[in-house]
């Protein structure tokens, strides 16, 4: 670590109301070049600070920057992606470490959490991520699935995502072949902070607000804080209204497909959400196999950069019962 990295402070700030109710954290950048939420977080806290906006039941606390170095250096990580493996430990190793043994408790203290991103693609519109149906399996237990789901559709998007660590888990479970051991490490590495917060009991939420630069996505983040606040009954404000079912567009993560050799390339530019159909090429393989998709769906995460034997593109098909279960 180098030493202006070390030289780095933590910063989250409390508000905390007279009445009852729920411990709520926001954060942004989590990212460092993703900072549309640090500037949704500024403004909300710059109202709170001037009495235009009072918090009157539970608590909020607000991280605007949640990775430092990443975000003096203006790049999605400082060392390494910290929302990947992100659990305490013993003895960091990095700056993501030090980073995980100041934010996991701090997230283990709070009942709801409202991640704040944005994506890399030139195009395409604000989604959410979502967790699980209530389960009590060993992949991802959870039991807030209503109440998650309720306020993912209060946040002001039309478009949600399930299935991450189910899908994660099955491309895990595939690379692994059958060693237990190095199953449990892997599947640890998919933990971000929406998970860690589902670990400790409470319910979590990742808004990508749109692509990094674009204007509105400030304005999509600040409408999600507010409609939260709201929502959670936190600001005295009118119940933000859900997106309606018919405006809705859900789709479920179903499988994550790897890069195998640093020669396999896709045969055109992805992004995420693009339609595929069934047979469409997708890409190569070194050995010039064709990559082809095995259902009708869109894409998500193309990744022209991955690693070999890391996540290369994930295929996901509608979700149509989302918000009715």
């Amino acid at each position: 670590m180098s030493a202006a990295a070390s030289q780095m402070h933590f910063k989250s700030v409390n508000y905390t109301g007279q009445g009852p109710g729920p411990r709520v954290i926001i954060m942004g950048a989590t990212h460092g070049n993703e900072i549309c939420g640090t500037q949704a977080i500024g403004r909300v806290m710059a109202e709170l600070d001037a009495g235009a906006l009072r918090i009157v039941n539970g608590s909020v606390t607000f991280v605007p920057i949640v990775n430092p170095l990443a975000y003096a250096k203006n790049t999605r990580s400082g060392d390494r992606n910290l929302n990947r493996d992100l659990s305490p430990k013993e003895s960091p190793q990095d700056f993501e470490d030090r980073v995980a043994n100041w934010l996991c408790p701090l997230l283990a203290q709070h009942d709801v959490l409202l991640d704040l991103h944005s994506f890399n693609a030139a195009h395409g519109e604000p989604f959410v991520m979502v967790g699980p149906l209530d389960n009590d399996g060993t992949l991802e237990p959870f039991k807030h699935m209503r109440e998650e789901r309720a306020l993912a559709r209060r946040l002001g998007v039309r478009r949600f995502v399930t299935g991450w660590m189910a899908a994660y888990g099955g491309g895990v479970q595939r690379r692994s072949r059958g060693n237990a051991a190095e199953l449990e490490t892997v599947l640890r590495y998919g933990m971000g902070t929406t998970e860690y917060m589902r670990s400790t009991g409470g319910y979590a939420l990742t808004l990508e607000c749109g692509q990094h630069l674009d204007p509105q996505a400030p304005e999509v983040a600040y409408r999600a804080i507010m409609n939260t606040l709201a929502h959670l009954k936190l600001i005295d404000a009118p119940a933000p209204e859900p997106v309606p079912f018919e405006e809705m567009e859900a789709l479920q993560m179903v499988v994550v497909h790897d890069k195998l050799d640093a020669g396999d390339r896709f045969t055109r530019t992805w992004a995420s959400f693009d339609p595929v159909q069934e047979g469409d090429q997708i890409g190569v393989r070194a050995d010039g196999t064709p990559v082809t998709a095995e259902f009708s769906g869109r894409i998500l995460f193309p990744d022209t950069n991955a690693a070999p034997n890391h996540e290369w593109y994930y295929l996901t098909r509608p979700n149509p019962q989302f918000g009715r279960e």
